[in-house]
């Protein structure tokens, strides 16, 4: 993990292998971004018209490396783009604070240690900053032949190693608080991304509850795991019957944080399918190379609940992980099978490769006989969401309006992008069976809604309930961008982390 600390000493004398300074687009050229004032003044105020000779515009993510000043006892400065100017009296948002401290924590993979001086105006860009960074250096190198020494083995270079934030205050409370924060959350989305990245034939249903168990016991959080013979003997039928046919048994595991001053309790609820073949319904070639990644909602609430209890929320937190392997076999289960899912309503199974809703089914109803104060689900539930809304946008369902807006502004605030997604209640009518109380599939178009439809018929009465649909962001399958890698990306444990934090502070619901 990258350490984070904060420093208000003079750039020219701290030891660091470069110093990174923010470069924005401006309307005649690139414009040196608050916080870089004395590395700008080493250069004799030349430093924008030096970057602009060697081909920098101030874009967003564009990396600039030059020789340090003389006198300076860092070597290289390294300027990142921030995107466009901000207008007068206001400052660079947050997420641009956060994607340029990615972008220039990537770039400096194989170095010990940074120093970011990039606009700091409070706590709370010092918080962002180092956000950034810890996302960007991340890697997944385990599976590399060096990765047990920490390299990337087609580079030899290990991830930054240390970012010190020039600007930020070491001996305040609000700034020490932020960063506190920063890393606490960092650390468990990069543990998500981890999960996420690592190869099916490691993490299965059983392995994952072991890595669950055993964050519980570090953090002191309850957890509880069902495993095949509890599943059955609780008549846990959708997923058991999404797991029938992997060699890999199926499991419900339940991770509770709970606080002495909570008065609120939220649940979350992840899909974690840890492989995902479309079982019977066999999935296209093309489309089963990155199907490790079907755990990425029960990864992301394993993530928000860990992250909680470390940073001591004032709410009750309780996770819910849906974990199985959907795999065909002489034992999977069929396209016209009928599941007794664990509400006791009975689903016909059109298709194996629905099978997300399936396991979120049971889990959701299995959360809210606890009656909390809201349930959250989190799922790479459907290809019709990535349709409707790309690869780096979630879309947000609800059975309350003003619940729904509230998660999309919280995403908003900590720089993931969503969009507020209908219910509509006559596509519900497509999932008439004439076998069971409710079929698995409905309506071709308006997929990820009808999956939202189904979920919601699993939902206890009168509890306030979203589904957050991650199948566009949770893997990002082209080239690392900003503080987003390629591979897993640990989409939606920062809203989860922040939608308990609103909790605790009553300013959610």
């Amino acid at each position: 993990m990258t350490a984070l600390t904060l420093s208000t000493a003079a750039v020219s004398g701290l030891r660091a292998d470069a110093i990174v300074v923010g470069v924005a687009k401006g309307a005649k050229g690139p414009v040196v971004a608050p916080g870089a004032e004395a590395v700008d003044k080493a250069y004799d105020g030349a430093l924008a018209g030096i970057l602009e000779t060697l081909g920098a515009s101030g874009g967003e993510g564009e990396v600039t490396k030059l020789p340090a000043p003389t006198g300076f006892k860092a070597p290289v400065v390294v300027a990142v783009g921030l995107g466009a100017v901000p207008d007068k009296d206001d400052t660079y948002s947050a997420e641009a604070l956060r994607r340029a401290a990615g972008a220039a924590a990537r770039a400096l993979a194989g170095a010990k240690k940074a120093v970011f001086a990039l606009p700091i105006t409070d706590a709370a860009d010092a918080g962002v900053l180092a956000e950034g960074a810890a996302l960007g250096a991340y890697a997944f190198d385990a599976y590399k032949e060096n990765g047990k020494n920490g390299k990337d083995a087609k580079n030899g270079k290990a991830p930054l190693a240390e970012v010190t934030l020039l600007g930020g205050k070491p001996r305040d409370a609000a700034y020490k608080a932020a960063l506190t924060r920063a890393t606490a959350v960092t650390e468990e989305l990069n543990r998500a991304r981890d999960l996420i990245n690592t190869p099916p034939n490691d993490l299965y249903p059983e392995a994952f509850a072991a890595v669950a168990t055993a964050a519980g016991k570090e953090h002191g959080i309850k957890v509880q795991v069902l495993d095949e013979k509890a599943l059955a003997k609780g008549g846990y039928g959708g997923i058991l019957g999404v797991g029938a046919g992997s060699a890999a048994a199926p499991r419900l595991v339940k991770l509770s944080y709970t606080s002495p001053k909570a008065t609120k309790h939220l649940a979350f609820v992840g899909k974690g399918i840890t492989y995902d073949s479309g079982g019977i319904s066999l999935k296209p070639a093309g489309h089963n190379e990155t199907m490790k990644c079907d755990m990425s909602g029960a990864a992301a609430v394993f993530a928000a609940v860990v992250a909680a209890a470390r940073l001591g929320l004032e709410v009750n937190v309780t996770g819910w992980l849906a974990l199985a392997e959907n795999m065909p076999s002489g034992s999977a289960t069929r396209p016209g099978d009928v599941l007794r899912m664990y509400s006791g309503k009975t689903v016909e199974v059109l298709n194996t490769d629905a099978e997300g809703r399936l396991v979120l089914a049971d889990a959701l109803w299995k959360a809210s006989e606890e009656k909390p104060d809201a349930i959250i689900d989190v799922a790479t539930l459907t290809g019709a969401m990535v349709l409707a809304l790309g690869n780096r946008t979630f879309g947000v369902m609800a059975n309350d309006d003003a619940f729904r807006t509230a998660i999309v502004e919280a995403a908003e605030e900590v720089g993931e992008e969503s969009w507020p997604m209908p219910l509509p209640e006559h596509l519900r009518k497509g999932m008439d069976s004439p076998t069971a109380d409710i079929a698995n599939m409905g309506e071709r178009m308006g997929g990820g809604l009808v999956a939202g439809l189904f979920l919601k018929e699993f939902v206890g009465e009168g509890i306030t309930w979203a589904h957050l649909d991650i199948a566009g962001p949770a893997f990002n399958e082209s080239g690392p961008f900003g503080y987003t890698p390629k591979g897993g990306t640990g989409s939606a444990v920062r809203t989860l982390v922040r939608l308990a934090e609103l909790t605790a502070a009553g300013d959610l619901g």
